[in-house]
């Protein structure tokens, strides 16, 4: 049985009694270590497969319930009047608490229960999930016009030039502010900030008790194998997320207390918002699912002792020597005896927090004067940016972009780009084990991945549409901006300024924001064999008093929205290459015995300089391309109408930026390496006399440590 984690200096630990049973029972097919019933039944829980397949479980609806926000960005947008900078630090939020909690992991790690505190931890996220909702049940039902939801059939008039119905329009625009004040909003908002706070610190315990759980008590040769199960199935959660998101915004928002006759949206209507919270639900419900197995686990189970039957042989014929040293209980690996004795994480244990805190800031130092560390990942963070950018924002740019619904571009987006980082991250594991890639050749590797992820994002800055004609935004007749398409047509309307009910006139595609600002005075309904089609008549703004339909301006670009996701996909892949080698370059680029903490580092960087700042970023300059804003209570609110070509370029630049940060740090890791490299083998000529005697005395047998990976 391997050594148990605890205080440095300790023996090996008693077995406790749920262990002895286990102990007892585990080499005999039908025999019973105690007659007391008690002692036997908990022993289907001592298996290290059945926490690999709890822990999969788990984390894949950890990162479900945390991507599922990213899916419905833009519709918690549109309910709650967000704009995008606010909604990216909503994002970020999630690490905040994740990062201020993931540093002490190492300390407390030995200490704890780590089933129970993963359970714990999962009980949290649930509840984080379940707070997540609470937004949409204290708040009143979503209003898509400047109408009461008791009086809907008004939602038409409101938005008619009809000079004698003006003032009641600002009195429901009035009476709108006074009833959703500014607190309120505050409040609501703040509950989700909390909420989002709440997940990232309950996600801390999952990943980091779980890997080293499954890497203390599974077979050395068996780890590996479990912890590729374990990610394998945790990277289909952000996927499954983005398929959750798909379905749950086909369903209109207010489904549980929908209005008397229906409403008169449809899914492509700019003014729907789905069912967001729905899918929070599910979500949490897994998660609390998930973690009742964990409080039936054992502090700690006896080591599996027999390797799997089938990883056998395979390895018979091609690997038996080397698996005959490895599996050898009195014989380890140098790499593995070092990280089981050395190193901050493993005397941490014997610090009290003050001195942990202490001694924390001059190691992280000493760890960061490794350039290969600190370039690697300064990389990975350019990396991640991108990463944390385009998952919180894609599925909004795309809906903007190409005049798409969110449902379908999260169906999109879970189909296509998830898979393609899936198959990025493979194949780079693939490629490092197969070509036995040392240093030199990760880095290489992951310099081609990044240069060909740059190349194929050029063509992404031409594939997109034109911003929509929109009368009095963007599209003018007369020099002075701000001016009506026809000023003197809605004189006598006195048009809502804060209404919004898009009209589109067919014969020259241009959109008008609301049927008032088109001067238009009557509607007609036309029954159709599934749906209705609402006409708006005698408008005098538009060109020969034409009638205009209802809903946004179709798109005339929007078949490109395929192939521009097959480019950020095969993107992805493509960056996903590095994932890898990149992990192998830090763990090649600092000492044996710092390699534990070096990662716990990477992981904090990645945290604080990438997942934390970058949704504020990329909102920030999405922000800055809006070019009408909806106004609420006199504030700012959600952003109606985007210059499209302004919104890509910007968006997609900011993408190019990173990426090129990060060619640009791997370029210099490769330079790093071939230079140390040519050092080695300039040494290694110079002693090779005193190689070859050193060959000649210690036999055929021994070779030359190499540096393959």
């Amino acid at each position: 049985m391997g050594p148990r984690i605890g205080p440095a200096g300790e023996g090996p630990q008693v077995p406790d009694k749920e262990t002895k049973a286990t102990m007892g029972t585990e080499n005999t097919p039908g025999g019973k270590a105690s007659p007391d019933p008690q002692d036997v039944r908990p022993s289907v829980f001592h298996n290290i497969k059945l926490f690999v397949l709890c822990h999969s479980l788990l984390q894949l609806a950890q990162l479900m319930i945390s991507g599922y926000l990213k899916s419905s960005i833009s519709t918690v947008e549109k309910r709650f009047g967000l704009s995008s900078q606010t909604s990216g630090l909503l994002v970020s939020f999630n690490e905040v608490g994740n990062t201020a909690l993931i540093v002490f992991v190492s300390y407390f790690g030995s200490r704890v229960h780590r089933p129970r505190m993963i359970g714990y931890g999962a009980i949290l996220v649930a509840l984080a999930g379940l707070l997540m909702t609470l937004p949409h049940f204290i708040s009143e039902p979503y209003r898509y016009d400047n109408t009461s939801p008791e009086d809907m059939p008004q939602d038409f008039k409101a938005s008619l030039c009809l000079p004698t119905t003006s003032a009641p329009a600002r009195t429901h625009s009035n009476g709108n502010c006074s009833s959703y004040t500014e607190t309120q909003h505050l409040s609501v908002v703040g509950i989700m900030f909390v909420a989002q706070t709440l997940l990232g610190v309950g996600g801390v315990p999952i990943q980091p008790f779980g890997i080293s759980y499954i890497d203390d008590f599974a077979h050395n040769s068996n780890s590996p194998l479990y912890l590729g199960i374990l990610f394998a199935v945790t990277m289909m959660g952000p996927g499954l997320a983005f398929g959750l998101g798909s379905l749950m915004l086909r369903l209109y928002v207010d489904i549980n207390q929908m209005p008397e006759g229906d409403i008169s949206l449809t899914i492509k209507d700019p003014r729907w918002v789905g069912a967001w919270w729905l899918g929070f639900l599910i979500a949490a419900g897994s998660v609390a699912l998930a973690a009742i197995p964990y409080f039936f686990f054992p502090k700690e189970m006896p080591k599996e002792k027999h390797e799997l039957q089938f990883r056998r042989k395979v390895l018979a014929v091609t690997d038996s020597p080397a698996r005959k040293d490895k599996d050898s209980p009195s014989k380890q690996s140098p790499g593995e005896s070092t990280k089981k004795q050395d190193g901050l994480v493993q005397i941490a244990p014997n610090l009290t927090v003050i001195q942990f805190i202490k001694v924390f800031p001059r190691v992280l130092l000493q760890t960061l004067r490794h350039p290969i560390f600190l370039l690697v990942v300064l990389s990975q963070v350019c990396l991640s940016s991108m990463a944390a950018g385009m998952a919180t924002f894609l599925p909004k740019f795309l809906e903007r972009q190409f005049s798409i619904t969110a449902s379908y571009a999260n169906l999109l987006i879970g189909c296509l780009s998830f898979p393609s980082v899936i198959v990025g991250i493979v194949v780079g594991g693939v490629l490092v084990k197969r070509l036995h890639l040392g240093p030199v050749g990760c880095g290489a590797l992951c310099l081609l991945g990044m240069l060909l992820c740059l190349f194929f994002s050029l063509p992404l800055f031409f594939i997109g549409c034109p911003s929509h004609q929109i009368a009095g935004i963007t599209h003018q007749t007369s020099a002075q901006p701000g001016l009506e398409l026809f000023p003197s047509c809605m004189e006598v309307c006195s048009c809502p300024s804060d209404g919004f009910n898009p009209v589109c006139d067919p014969s020259t595609r241009v959109e008008y924001i609301t049927p008032c600002h088109a001067g238009c005075s009557s509607q007609v309904v036309q029954d159709a064999l599934d749906k209705s089609q609402v006409f708006y008549t005698n408008c005098s703004c538009v060109a020969e008093g034409n009638p205009v339909m209802a809903g946004s301006c179709d798109s005339t670009c929007s078949h490109l929205v395929v192939p521009f996701l097959l480019l950020v996909s095969l993107g992805s892949a493509l960056a996903c290459l590095t994932h890898t080698p990149s992990f192998m370059l830090i763990l090649r680029g600092v000492k044996k015995e710092d390699k534990t903490l070096a990662v716990g580092i990477q992981f904090m960087f990645l945290r604080i300089l990438a997942w934390m700042p970058s949704p504020v970023i990329h909102g920030s300059a999405i922000d800055t391309t809006c070019v009408h804003w909806a106004l609420s209570c006199g504030r700012r609110a959600v952003c109606r109408y985007y210059n499209n070509d302004l919104l890509r370029n910007r968006f997609i630049g900011l993408q190019f930026f990173f990426k090129t940060g990060s060619v640009i740090c791997f370029a210099l890791v490769l330079a790093i390496l071939r230079q140390q490299d040519k050092e080695a083998r300039t040494k290694e000529s110079r002693s090779s006399p005193a190689v070859a005697q050193q060959l000649l005395v210690s036999g055929p047998g021994k070779k030359p440590e190499d540096s393959r990976v």
